[in-house]
C-alpha cells in the first residue's frame, strides 16, 4: 500500500490565515488518520506506512536516522500463536557538550492505534476504523514538528536526542520495550524521557512525571508557556513511559488526557484545535530545551525535603503504592528473579544437612536504596549470611508511595534453604 505525501499541506499554506506549523501539524494527522491507514494497527501495513511518514519527515528536517525506512522490526507473539511484525522508527540529533553529548534525552510517541473491527449493522457485518487522530496520530505529529525545531537549533544540544516512534504499542508496550531490552546498548546513558500522546483534544494539558521531582520542579519552571501544564499524579492512561520508568529512567508524559471520542470511530482529524497544539508544541519544546542542557541530570528518584508525615519507615501493607522490583509490586519476582537465581547453598552446610527457612527483614528506602538488612528468624548462622548478603546486593527497586510522594517501607521475606532426599542442595524456585 502507497500513501500519497499530499496531506502535509505545506504548499498551499498562503490560501489560509493558518501558520506555517499549525499546517503541517493538520497535515500530519489528516495522513496517519485517513481511511487508507486503516486504524494503523500494529503489524499492518497501516502501521508500517506510519512508519514510513515518520520517518520520511525526520530525514526531511535534518535528522540522522538510525534504522532504515522499513524501522526497527520485531515481533509480537499473539495469543493464538501467530506472530506480527512491527518497528519502531529512531532518529538522532548529536549533542556538542563532550562531556553530556554522550547522554541521550529519548522523546517519544505511539505509532499505532486499533485498526478495524468487525461489527453487525442491520443484519451485516462490516469493519469499523479507529482514525486515532488525537489518540495518537496528535502525538505523533507533536514529535515530528519537535524534530523538526530541534534539529533547526542543533547546535544548542548539550546532550544527545533520540526521536522515537514506537511501533507494538497498543499490544503491551511492545516497541518501548524491544526498544529498551532488545535494540538500545546505551539504555544506562539515557537521562530522560519525554512522551507525547493524545495532544489534540481535552480540557488541560497534563504532565505525569510519576511523582519524580526533579521533572516536577522543571515542568514548573518552563518560562512564560503558550500553555501552563498541570501536573498530576495519576497516570492518563498505560503510555510507553511505564517501560523507561521500569528502567529507572525519568520519565513524563504531556497529554491532554482521556476524552470523549477515545478508542471510538469518532476520534477523527477534524476533533483537534491545531492552533492549540501549536501552543503545546512551544511549550513542550522549551521543556525539552530545558531537559537537553540542564546539570545535574533530573535524579530517578528525588527525595523531597523532609516533611516530617514521609519521614518514617512504612511497612508493606500500610503504603498506598508499595514498593516494586523490576515494574513488578509482587514480591514473588523478587524471590523468583534476584534471589534465589544468585542464592548460593554455603558446602558446609550442605556437608552437615543443614536446611531451613531464613526470614529477612529490610527496608527499600525513598530513593529505592534496600538499606537495614538483618535476619529476624534465623535458621543457621551459615544460611542466615548467604540469605543476607544476596538480598543486601539487590538492585535498586521502585520505592512506595504515600499521598504520591515516596516513602521509606520495611519488607521482610523467606528465604528456604532445602536439600534433597539425595543429599544434594535445592533453592527454591
Amino acid at each position: 500500500m502507497t500513501l500519497p505525501l499530499s496531506a502535509q499541506f505545506r504548499s498551499d499554506a498562503f490560501l489560509t490565515d493558518e501558520s506555517e506549523t499549525v499546517q503541517a501539524l493538520r497535515g500530519h494527522v489528516a495522513y496517519l488518520s485517513s481511511r487508507a491507514m486503516e486504524g494503523r494497527q500494529a503489524g499492518s501495513e497501516g502501521e508500517k506506512e506510519a512508519a514510513a511518514y515518520l520517518y520520511d519527515r525526520f530525514k526531511e528536517y535534518g535528522v540522522e536516522l538510525l534504522c532504515s525506512r522499513e524501522g526497527q522490526t520485531f515481533g509480537v507473539k499473539q495469543p493464538a500463536g501467530d506472530t506480527l511484525t512491527s518497528r519502531n522508527i529512531v532518529g538522532f540529533l548529536q549533542g556538542y557538550d563532550p562531556a553530556l553529548r554522550d547522554r541521550y534525552i529519548v522523546i517519544g510517541a505511539r505509532l499505532d492505534n486499533l485498526g478495524p473491527t468487525t461489527v453487525r449493522v442491520d443484519g451485516a457485518e462490516t469493519l469499523q476504523y479507529y482514525p486515532g487522530a488525537n489518540g495518537n496520530a496528535s502525538g505523533v505529529a507533536m514529535l515530528a514538528e519537535l524534530a523538526r525545531m530541534i534539529s533547526a537549533h542543533a547546535m544548542l544540544l548539550r546532550r544527545s536526542v533520540l526521536l522515537i516512534g514506537f511501533g507494538g504499542s497498543r499490544e503491551a508496550l511492545a516497541g518501548s520495550w524491544y526498544f529498551l531490552n532488545r535494540a538500545f546498548s546505551e539504555v544506562s546513558s539515557i537521562d530522560a524521557m519525554v512522551d507525547l500522546e493524545a495532544l489534540g483534544a481535552g480540557e488541560e494539558l497534563y504532565a505525569y512525571a510519576a511523582s519524580n521531582a526533579d521533572l516536577s520542579k522543571m515542568v514548573s519552571a518552563i518560562e512564560l508557556p503558550p500553555v501552563k501544564p498541570v501536573l498530576t499524579t495519576l497516570e492518563p492512561f498505560p503510555s510507553d513511559l511505564r517501560n523507561f520508568y521500569a528502567s529507572q529512567i525519568p520519565s513524563v508524559l504531556f497529554t491532554r488526557g482521556l476524552y470523549p471520542q477515545y478508542d471510538t470511530p469518532r476520534d477523527t482529524a477534524d476533533l483537534l484545535d491545531y492552533g492549540l497544539m501549536e501552543r503545546e508544541l512551544e511549550t513542550i519544546y522549551s521543556f525539552v530545551r530545558d531537559l537537553v542542557n540542564c546539570e545535574p541530570a533530573p535524579d530517578f528518584i528525588s527525595v523531597p525535603e523532609s516533611d516530617g508525615l514521609y519521614d518514617k519507615v512504612y511497612s508493606y501493607d500500610a503504603v498506598d503504592v508499595p514498593p516494586s522490583f523490576m515494574g513488578r509490586a509482587d514480591l514473588r519476582i523478587f524471590m523468583e528473579k534476584w534471589v534465589y537465581p544468585y542464592l548460593k547453598y554455603p558446602p558446609e552446610a550442605v556437608d552437615n544437612h543443614v536446611q531451613g527457612t531464613v526470614n529477612v527483614r529490610f527496608i527499600v528506602d525513598r530513593k529505592g536504596n534496600v538499606t537495614d538488612v538483618h535476619v529476624v528468624k534465623p535458621a543457621d548462622v551459615l544460611l542466615d549470611a548467604e540469605a543476607v548478603k544476596v538480598i543486601s546486593a539487590s538492585p535498586r527497586w521502585k520505592p512506595g508511595r504515600v499521598n504520591g510522594k515516596t516513602v521509606a517501607c520495611r519488607i521482610t521475606v523467606p528465604v528456604e534453604f532445602k536439600l534433597t532426599d539425595k543429599g544434594t542442595f535445592d533453592i527454591k524456585k
